[in-house]
């Protein structure tokens, strides 16, 4: 089969109106034989799993789901969380997908923040799912996707009676289908509204992105609680009818054996998946692999040049894209792609309807020239409708109709845009902003770094001071002043961190980014990191 472009990928099929149902059974109802999605031992065709989200959706009316009611899924990856955002969005009704390894405080705020009428888990997450749901009312009802609980019905036993309720007929493109919840860097997590149009376009442009092709197969690796797993994977794969595989979750010593078993030709990562797997044992490499493509975001050109030469993976394409704005950047798939670069603003596959619009500005909104760094505002078509429940922090979101990413950019003199720092991660020292990324960046280069997070302390002076937490390599003999000395080598002065502390391991949020917050928070850190500045 030839290699066809985005528009020809997604326009083999007929034109759906926006909405998921309507985007499935034009794919389903054009070849139902062909394979959709394998997860474990089973392989559904594109006709079974079609028949399969309409028992669904009966099932889940029949037990009084209705339009605009949120269900929950906490368990980790596996067919189910397909199968019910699609079922869900026959109904009108929106899922909420949470971290399976949340405890019961944080899955208790998502639940109850997002009202869910019901939750699918499995036997392992039920008894946080209980606790976490026990002063919502009415009562939630549960089903289990897998493992077995005396009393909790499962899923497949309650897909395959069905049921007999009438389906609503007056679903639209702009019902809300998802409530993702963002991973709370700064605190609370909050509830990112998306419509059904959202998904849609955002699969198609994710087309765009990675020229993904009807008989490739997507390996989806990243936890679908988190929105490039959603909209990424499943998105592009159902936009061109193409095969979806479904890993429980990321295993490093077991990807490669997963890839070349499965015939896996594309997958999605993120920065601390491909740095791992370029750290891990040649041992578990496995030759003869299918994988055309990597698509993720932070490349550094070690783990780039790994990936193409000791791996054997011909493209590798970083993007960007924020839960609120998803698929919003990209390299060009054709190049040139620049090493540690979100690309230029995306595009559709139909190049006649228009994409990202994106600005760069400074604190009192003005733009910036090209090589300047300020916040990136964008405008797309698939943003997300709001925060649920926080109309403030929506309004709050938005400038003259831009929204604020939060994130401190710069863009070049070829329109390729480049991240610098979370604008709540710049330290303010002796009259300069520094990144903290930066500084994670050049100090997680040294050979006896395993990670490392920069953040902003008080100073005796006013403004900040930087303080580096470091988490060591098993074995490495490393030192403040070995540090200092790499950062004074690289870095301008007043980039040189003051204090340097050592510790076991640095908290994350859900989606693997550190929690500089919760860093932040600890005043032990100050008392035990080794002071650098001279008497």
């Amino acid at each position: 089969m030839k290699h066809l472009t985005p528009l020809e990928a997604i326009s083999l099929y007929p034109q759906h109106d926006y909405t998921l149902k309507s985007l499935f059974e034009t794919r389903a109802q054009t070849d139902p034989s062909r394979p959709f999605l394998v997860f474990k031992e089973k392989t559904w065709i594109w006709g079974e799993f079609n028949e399969a989200i309409d028992r669904s959706a009966c099932m889940l009316a029949s037990r009084g789901i209705r339009k605009g009611d949120r269900m929950g899924i906490m368990a980790t990856n596996s067919h189910a969380h397909v199968l019910l955002m699609f079922a869900l969005a026959r109904i009108g009704a929106i899922m909420v997908p949470v971290n399976p390894e949340f405890g019961v405080s944080e899955a208790k705020y998502v639940m109850r923040h997002a009202g869910v009428s019901a939750v699918a888990c499995s036997a392992d997450t039920l008894e946080v799912v209980k606790q976490a749901s026990s002063e919502i009312n009415p009562q939630p009802w549960f089903v289990l996707v897998d493992g077995e609980m005396a009393g909790i019905p499962q899923l497949a036993d309650l897909v395959r009676d069905g049921g007999d309720a009438r389906l609503p007929d007056d679903i639209a493109p702009d019902d809300t289908f998802a409530i993702i919840y963002s991973s709370g860097t700064t605190g609370f997590p909050k509830g990112v509204m998306h419509s059904q149009r959202n998904f849609v376009l955002s699969g198609e442009v994710h087309v765009a992105r990675t020229h993904l092709q009807p008989d490739d197969r997507a390996l989806c690796i990243l936890p679908m609680f988190h929105i490039n797993a959603l909209f990424y994977s499943v998105g592009s794969v159902v936009s061109v009818g193409a095969r979806l595989i479904i890993a429980p979750r990321f295993s490093a010593s077991q990807f490669w054996r997963l890839v070349a078993d499965t015939g896996a030709t594309q997958v999605n990562t993120m920065m601390a998946v491909s740095n791992i797997l370029a750290r891990r044992p040649r041992s578990e490499f496995v030759r003869g692999h299918k994988l055309r493509i990597v698509n993720g975001g932070g490349f550094t050109k070690e783990t780039r040049d790994i990936f193409r030469n000791e791996f054997g993976v011909p493209t590798m394409i970083e993007g960007y894209g924020m839960t609120e704005t998803p698929a919003a950047f990209s390299n060009p798939y054709d190049g040139p792609h620049k090493l540690a670069c979100m690309g230029k603003p995306a595009a559709h596959p139909d190049p006649a309807r228009p994409w990202t619009q994106a600005r760069i500005l400074d604190d009192e909104g003005r733009d910036v020239p090209d090589g300047a760094m300020g916040e990136l505002a964008v405008r797309v078509p698939n943003l997300m409708q709001g925060y649920y429940r926080d109309p403030e922090q929506t309004a709050a979101s938005f400038r003259d109709g831009w929204f604020l990413s939060g994130d401190l950019v710069r863009r070049d003199d070829e329109g390729y845009f480049f991240f610098v720092a979370r604008k709540k991660d710049i330290i303010r020292r002796r009259g300069e902003n520094i990144a903290g990324a930066e500084l994670d960046r050049v100090i997680g280069e040294h050979s006896g770094v395993s990670e490392v997070a920069a953040i902003a302390v008080d100073s005796e002076l006013g403004e900040d001071d930087i303080m580096v937490v470091v988490v060591p390599k098993a074995g490495a003999r490393l030192t403040a002043e070995d540090v200092r000395s790499w950062c004074a080598e690289r870095l301008a002065a007043h980039k040189i961190p003051r204090f340097v502390v050592f510790v076991d391991a640095l908290p994350h949020t859900p989606t693997h980014k550190v929690a500089k917050f919760l860093l932040k928070k600890d005043a032990t850190l100050r008392a035990r990191a080794v002071d650098l500045q001279p008497s």
